[in-house]
């Protein structure tokens, strides 16, 4: 499967790397990734491609060379940010698969602009919160505690996460951290301190066919979640991925889009 990547300017200004999957005479799937970065998901979004679809993989502004987090300031623009981008890259419609802080973004999107998701999938996504079942704090968490929460395989999850960055090359390191600190930087402007944006008072509005997919095995936002979406959004579907982790994209990448297949398959 090969892979491009092009860059975009919105409307806006913000300028975003774009990974593409598949042929651009297919229809058009948006993938949006979680807080830590497009990481590990190349696997899942080439099985998506090649059940026929082009994938389209931005890179929130924040992140590797997009630039532009400071046009981001709250959810609405992270929204409208998303739809933005459909407009750079020419789609009006759209199936939209958002992954942790990705499908929060997708949810708020399809809120507001029901009619141009065709499909939604969300897999593990933030968004919703229960006093009774609080999800983990991300920005408490030390390096070495991210890899045991958010995957199964935690020498898998540290080994993905660290990029293969030598850690006694202080230049190296010093890279990594500041790196990560402008990521979490712009994660943290809609999950900081709890990743709740309300986006339950708004699910009404969200009409197009919609998947949810969670790992059993997460640690991140207990599993019982799926529910929860799926009991606010109309005609929802879960779909439960054992011995997955929070990471599912890259845990379980076959798995992940044979689901997504079936589903916009009958949809």
């Amino acid at each position: 499967m090969t892979i491009t990547t092009d860059r975009i300017r919105t409307a806006r200004g913000a300028e975003c790397a774009v990974r593409s999957f598949g042929d651009p005479a297919d229809p058009p799937v948006l993938y949006l990734h979680w807080a830590p970065g497009p990481l590990g998901d190349d696997e899942f979004l080439g099985h998506l491609a090649a059940a026929g679809y082009r994938v389209c993989a931005p890179e929130h502004p924040g992140y590797g060379t997009s630039t532009g987090e400071e046009l981001l300031e709250d959810m609405l623009d992270f929204a409208l940010h998303g739809w933005d981008v459909a407009d750079a890259l020419g789609f009006d419609e759209v199936v939209l698969v958002g992954h942790s802080m990705g499908g929060m973004i997708a949810a708020e999107m399809t809120a507001l602009c029901p009619g141009r998701t065709t499909a939604l999938v969300l897999v593990a996504p933030n968004g919703l919160w229960n006093d009774d079942r609080p999800v983990l704090d991300l920005f408490s968490l030390l390096p070495f505690q991210f890899a045991e929460v958010l995957f199964a395989d935690q020498a898998a999850g540290a080994a993905l996460l660290t990029g293969g960055v030598d850690f006694d090359d202080m230049d190296a390191l010093a890279e990594f951290f500041i790196g990560n600190a402008r990521r979490l930087g712009t994660a943290g402007k809609i999950l900081f301190p709890i990743p709740n944006r309300r986006v339950a008072k708004r699910l009404y509005r969200v009409t197009s066919p919609t998947l949810i997919a969670w790992g059993d095995a997460d640690r991140y936002i207990d599993p019982s979640y799926a529910e929860e979406w799926a009991a606010l959004i109309a005609g929802a579907s879960v779909e439960r991925l054992p011995g997955a982790g929070h990471m599912v994209p890259f845990e379980r990448p076959g798995e992940l889009a044979s689901a997504v297949q079936r589903f916009l398959t009958r949809s």
